[in-house]
């Protein structure tokens, strides 16, 4: 039995890198594409959201004096190039796949839309969605909310290094203690950084929950929507 019926997996870019310093390790590509299938064999409907971090980043462009926007379609850019890459790691386990877009970019990625991706998961594809929400200004958080609510999934999963949410950083703190289950409200009031405030508020105002998990261990995805007690579940 699934727990969930149809996903949003939000993945971060920086995990594509495994241990490097930047760029994509084809390695931690393969095991995430595998993991992504193992769930998909058990009926689950499956859209993804990318980040691009690994690549290139808008803020930090800002940062060192590049123009917002110009930056920010960059990191745009950036997504729909691991977008790629995973699209690809995916179809070579036998998946079918489509790549969608908040930027329409023939022949890569067709533009974005509620009907459009929909129908392709009900035919029985993968859908990965690059290129955030097509605006700057935006987090691919935001981005995940926002598709989330529009292909009305039953829950965000975002796939993380870490296997739950914590009250602070356990890489860092030994003692840190990871909630099982948290509200919205608790979560913020506790200033957990969970998703940026706009993704955040997004979730929050359409009743859709947030689970954290550790997309680097074996098997981890398939738990988390066969409803066993995994990651930390915001709602």
């Amino acid at each position: 039995m699934l727990k969930y019926k149809k996903i949003l997996l939000k993945l971060s870019g920086e995990a594509l890198m495994g241990n490097q310093q930047y760029g994509i390790d084809s390695h931690r590509l393969d095991s995430y594409a595998n993991e992504i299938k193992l769930a998909y064999d058990k009926g689950v409907k499956i859209a993804i959201v990318i980040g691009g971090g690994n690549i290139y980043r808008g803020l930090s462009g800002a940062a060192q004096g590049m123009d917002r926007v110009q930056g920010d379609y960059m990191g745009m850019l950036a997504t729909v190039i691991n977008s790629m890459a995973i699209q690809g790691a995916i179809e070579k386990t036998g998946v079918s796949t489509k790549l969608l877009g908040g930027l329409e970019i023939n022949p890569i990625a067709e533009k974005m839309s509620r009907k459009r991706a929909n129908d392709y998961m009900d035919e029985g594809k993968i859908v990965i969605i690059s290129g955030g929400t097509g605006n700057p200004f935006f987090t691919t958080d935001t981005a995940s909310a926002l598709r989330a609510i529009e292909i009305e999934a039953d829950v965000i999963l975002k796939g993380t290094r870490v296997d739950g949410v914590y009250n602070k950083d356990p890489e860092k703190f030994e003692d840190a203690i990871k909630f099982e289950e948290i509200s919205f409200k608790d979560a913020y009031d506790k200033k957990l950084a969970i998703m940026d405030l706009t993704a955040f508020t997004l979730c929050e105002e359409n009743n859709l929950p947030i689970c954290v998990f550790d997309m680097n261990k074996k098997g981890e995805l398939s738990r988390v929507i066969s409803g066993e007690k995994v990651g930390s579940l915001v709602r």
